[in-house]
């Protein structure tokens, strides 16, 4: 094996690593943030809502379409200082994964509320009928029934937050889009570039592929 081809697999094989990790990360944190607004914007909904507070649902509707119509590289360059605070740094991998997480958190939360509101409201008066609380109707009745549409969302999120990450390496976050930048845009070493875009293309084959069975598996659960 040639030094040159073992320094390719170094460089893809590090960049993959550094891709996964601020996915992975960056999922589980938006989860985090976005799960709890998602729910709070369904249940506050003053038009269907089990708990209606337009005042409440109108703020957190702003708040999360503004960040929504944020371009992720502008809110990456506008999240630095806030970066810095977080993780003591503005650049690499771990850096990328504070605005990864506060870009789809936003996106979390509506796919959320979204998921919520497919809920046939017959299905909640039934159990509203037999005496459920709004806390018992929302862990036992709205998001096993939306369980389906929630992964489905999730694996949408992962599949943008795939692409987000390569974005941010154009930014000095690491992963495949840093080295088809720096290897395959400024050194012209088109075998980087394609080998950067077929590893993501095959990320968001596998990502599509195990969403999609899990939401159909769901689906014939319920």
């Amino acid at each position: 094996m040639s030094s040159e081809l073992i320094k390719y697999l170094s460089v893809i094989g590090t960049a993959t690593w550094q891709t996964l990790v601020m996915v992975l990360f960056s999922t589980i944190f938006s989860l985090v943030l976005g799960f709890p607004l998602g729910i709070i914007l369904c249940t506050s909904d003053p038009s269907s809502g089990l708990k209606p507070r337009k005042a409440l649902n109108q703020v957190l509707s702003i708040i999360i379409n503004i960040l929504r119509a944020i371009p992720f590289v502008i809110l990456v360059i506008l999240l630095f200082p806030f970066t810095r605070v977080i993780v003591h740094t503005a650049i690499g991998t771990k850096a990328s994964i504070v605005p990864l997480t506060i870009a789809a958190a936003p996106f979390v939360a509506r796919v959320i509320e979204s998921s919520l509101k497919e809920v046939e409201p017959g299905v909640i008066q039934a159990a509203r009928s037999m005496g459920s609380t709004n806390k018992q109707i929302i862990f036992k009745v709205l998001i096993p029934e939306a369980m389906p549409s929630i992964i489905s969302g999730i694996t949408l999120t992962i599949i943008n937050l795939i692409g987000y990450s390569a974005m941010a390496g154009t930014v000095g976050g690491g992963g495949l889009g840093d080295v088809a930048v720096r290897y395959g845009f400024h050194r012209y070493r088109v075998e980087y570039m394609f080998g950067s875009v077929a590893i993501i293309l095959i990320m968001v084959e596998i990502i599509q592929v195990i969403g999609t069975k899990l939401s159909n598996k769901m689906q014939a659960q319920r």
